[in-house]
């Protein structure tokens, strides 16, 4: 842009260009073999055949939503019974999902990244600048990027919910938060790797300590509302949303088909509730690890934020400086940015499929969500089921009928999706 002859000499002119916004297109608009997208179609029809639940896939690329396509059921079991056709619910794209893990990018990872744009707190910090109670055992060494990228010590989680964790035992929600400090370390700081709900639980107290706001609060009030998102939030049936208006989850609630019980243990079918054991009954629905719910076109606009390096129309998250240092590989791990997956072949074939090149970025969730956002592409993929709405394997509680579907597991689907965009 260029402006000439302004008037007076010593005047100024101020120009507000937004960033870019979704629109919507067809496969040939962007690139894309309508084709190779069509096979995707024929595939999760085949899969609602043999038994899989339901799913919602959104394509973005190059700015425009090319597919939005919805298959099978919402809701097709009540508790252990398959509904008769009559009574099944049909899956919409507008379905809200429980995104489990993927909670800890939609709704921490976005907060931090919006909090260090406007300097209230950084990733090199130490986790004792912000809690002052998180003392011992070398806890005044951890940096907040340590949690992020699941080195700093602690072990895949802790049972809050069930008696059996001792002294760590909370079913309230203040109580859980004031336990986490105290939480033992299970390796040294920074000698590996390993994936912990309890480390977005520790993000979510700095958080709230940082901001005065419980996440959800903060979250709803700061990123998601002036996107104008009002269906991405936490505990959507305290919020005026039925469960008619979420994918059900598991049909036993959380008991594997009556494989677990635990004292309180959910037994009916969960369509709204968050469907994660800690967020639920430990975390009051409201977990840095958990909890987060949404739908396919608004997680879009989330999508074509990081697309967009920080932010979307009018709204700033953070400047592209921020983005880029969040997303790039650590240097103790390539396999993660702060909080976000990096593509490692072969290991992440599964989550990215094949192509993904590797300025890519995603993150899965246990119920049977994957979003995947690759830059080099300029195209975000996201595949949303309900692959826990299925009975389980007999005898293996944390295996579900669904698990070897095409759909369940992720990655062919991605694969097809990156060969539509990579055939013209």
């Amino acid at each position: 842009m260029k402006v000439l002859q302004l008037q007076p000499a010593t005047g100024q002119l101020t120009a507000s260009i937004p960033y870019p916004e979704l629109t919507r297109g067809t496969p040939a608009q962007a690139g894309m073999s309508a084709d190779k997208l069509n096979k995707i179609d024929r595939i999760m029809e085949s899969e609602i055949k043999r038994g899989f639940p339901g799913a919602v896939l959104l394509v973005v690329k190059n700015g425009r939503i090319v597919k939005e396509s919805a298959y099978g059921w919402a809701k097709l079991y009540e508790k252990d019974q398959l509904l008769p056709e009559s009574r099944r619910q049909p899956m919409t794209t507008a379905a809200m999902f429980d995104l489990a893990s993927n909670t800890k990018m939609y709704a921490v990872i976005l907060s931090y990244m919006k909090l260090m744009d406007e300097g209230r707190v950084s990733p090199e910090d130490y986790v004792v600048k912000y809690l002052p109670e998180y003392r011992g055992d070398g806890r005044e060494q951890v940096r907040i990027r340590d949690v992020m990228t699941h080195s700093a010590g602690y072990a895949s989680q802790v049972p809050f919910h069930r008696p059996a964790a001792g002294r760590f035992y909370s079913l309230q929600r203040e109580k859980t938060i004031a336990l986490l400090p105290q939480v033992p370390f299970s390796y040294p700081l920074g000698t590996k790797t390993l994936y912990s709900d309890t480390d977005y639980m520790l993000l979510t107290a700095i958080l709230e300590r940082i901001t005065g706001e419980r996440l959800d609060s903060y979250a709803e009030k700061h990123i998601y509302a002036p996107l104008g998102l009002a269906h991405t939030l936490f505990n959507p049936l305290k919020k005026g949303f039925q469960p008619k208006d979420c994918a059900a989850t598991e049909p036993c609630g959380n008991t594997r088909s009556g494989m677990i019980s635990f004292p309180g243990v959910r037994t009916y079918t969960l369509q709204g509730e968050v469907h994660d054991e800690l967020a639920w009954y430990s975390m009051g629905g409201v977990s840095g690890h958990a909890g987060l719910f949404s739908q396919a076109r608004e997680l879009a606009v989330l999508a074509q934020l990081l697309l967009n390096r920080g932010g979307y129309g009018s709204y700033r998250l953070c400047r592209p400086g921020i983005f880029d240092y969040f997303t790039k590989p650590t240097d103790r791990n390539a396999r993660f940015g702060l909080g976000w997956n990096k593509m490692i072949f072969p290991e992440r074939i599964w989550e990215f499929g094949p192509y993904a090149s590797p300025e890519a970025i995603a993150h899965s969730g246990w119920t049977g969500v994957d979003i995947c956002i690759d830059p080099h592409y300029d195209m975000a993929i996201l595949l949303l089921t309900n692959r826990v709405h299925a009975p389980n394997v007999p005898g293996k509680p944390n295996t579900f009928i669904t698990d070897d579907f095409v759909a369940g597991s992720y990655g062919s689907i991605m694969s097809l999706v990156y060969e539509a965009a990579l055939e013209k």
